[in-house]
């Protein structure tokens, strides 16, 4: 497990789990762990197999997004609906699932969605992605044509508002 996990409860559920001081939920998950990695994917893994857990400090500086001190929204944060600029003065709407599904107004395209360094990355179906970031105290969709990809110049950068915080 390289990618760095920095989370207290993590450290916490770990130290429970490990010292056997919390009863398992059930039957069937006991004496597992499960990480829900930043893209969220998840992974399993057996409590017997692991010998020891460890932060490296080293590993922490590198994985943590250059964001100039500003904190990173958890990949939660952008589960929603959120209301964008098209780039032409209007506005559309894009839903982002817990699941890594995602709906865009403009033509009602499906896509998928996954969240990178601090990121919302969507890949609609039609070719074309967006991003979702943020950028001081507010959030900003960029836009990328087919074949563009998330680091290149994007078509166009308009501001992004989430209008429903709760999972939809």
């Amino acid at each position: 497990m390289r990618k760095f996990i920095g989370s207290a409860g993590l450290i916490f559920l770990l130290a429970t789990a490990v010292a056997g001081a919390a009863p398992a939920a059930s039957k069937s998950s006991s004496g597992t762990i499960v990480i829900v990695f930043r893209d969220g994917h998840r992974q399993t893994f057996n409590l017997s197999e692991i010998e020891r857990v460890e932060f490296p400090a080293a590993a922490r500086v590198a994985e943590e997004p250059a964001t100039g001190g500003v904190q990173s929204p958890p990949r939660g944060h952008y589960v929603g609906r959120w209301e964008c600029g098209d780039g032409n003065g209007g506005t559309f709407y894009i839903d982002l699932k817990e699941g890594g599904q995602a709906w865009r107004s403009i033509r009602d395209v499906t896509g998928r969605w996954e969240y990178v360094n601090g990121e919302a990355h969507v890949y609609w179906d039609d070719g074309v992605k967006d991003a979702i970031r943020k950028v001081g105290s507010h959030y900003e969709k960029s836009a990328y044509d087919a074949g563009k990809s998330f680091t290149d110049h994007p078509n166009n950068v308009t501001n992004a508002r989430l209008t429903n915080p709760k999972p939809i």
